[in-house]
């Protein structure tokens, strides 16, 4: 019942966060490892349950998304799968023992981005950067796509940064392709996950249908929310406790 209450708690937050500000990682990967799921299983638990929220972000911009820069969108689709693909390949490789050391360091890059985020996405698009030619562009775009699959913290921040660099300018469309891709990743990954019995399923089912109420309530109140500096402050404020936990333990 502890662990139903947890993780229901925890999604309802995570779901709400997602729909407001994004970060809804950084409550629901260490709440299933509290609730005793271990640590890979709850990096690839915790990525199916925020798959239905990148679909339906994604599908709230459809009409915004088109390729810019280099790339066609097709090619843009194809090398984030192929980087998804191996960064779930290297979660399956890498030994439980191993990733627990990772985990400290995973959620506090994920706090970083999330921190930094908005001032690296606005000085990259401030300045007036050549944008990168397809080469570069697919070599950024895979990198971001395997870290994506490798976990899920920070993925968002991410994408939109290499969309600017790669020379996109549509706020909308860049917003609409990260949720796209991200939803993307999340399915490669997923499948490599299920694949290798590493989703937590009872877990997963609460966590996903409490994060989807979540999201639902997060979306229908986030024009009442005026102060959205504080609402991200308190985000990293919980990622900064949770990382010195996971360091401390």
């Amino acid at each position: 019942m502890f662990s139903f209450v947890i993780l229901v708690l925890a999604g309802l937050l995570a779901g709400s966060i997602n729909a407001l500000a994004g970060g809804g990682t950084l409550i629901s990967f260490p709440a299933l490892m509290w609730v005793g799921v271990p640590p890979v299983m709850s990096n690839a638990t915790a990525t199916l349950t925020a798959l239905p929220g990148y679909v339906a972000s994604a599908w709230a911009y459809r009409h915004d998304l088109r390729a810019e820069g280099a790339l066609r969108l097709r090619s843009i689709l194809c090398v984030t799968a192929l980087g998804g693909l191996i960064g779930a390949g290297l979660l399956l490789i890498t030994p439980g023992d191993a990733f627990v050391g990772i985990v400290p360091w995973l959620l506090l890059s994920a706090t970083a981005l999330f921190a930094l985020g908005p001032g690296l996405v606005r000085a990259v698009r401030s300045r007036n950067i050549e944008p990168a030619g397809s080469g570069l562009s697919a070599i950024a775009i895979g990198l971001v796509a395997a870290y994506g699959g490798y976990f899920n913290g920070g993925l968002g921040i991410m994408l939109l940064a290499v969309f600017g660099l790669i020379g996109f300018e549509n706020l909308h469309g860049m917003n609409g392709l990260k949720n796209l891709l991200s939803a993307l990743l999340s399915v490669v990954s997923v499948a490599t996950y299920a694949t290798a019995g590493l989703i937590a399923w009872d877990s997963a089912l609460v966590l996903a249908l409490a994060t989807t109420l979540g999201g639902y309530i997060g979306a229908r109140y986030a024009r009442r929310i005026k102060h959205m500096d504080l609402l991200r402050g308190v985000i990293i404020g919980i990622g900064v406790i949770m990382t010195v936990v996971f360091f401390a333990t």
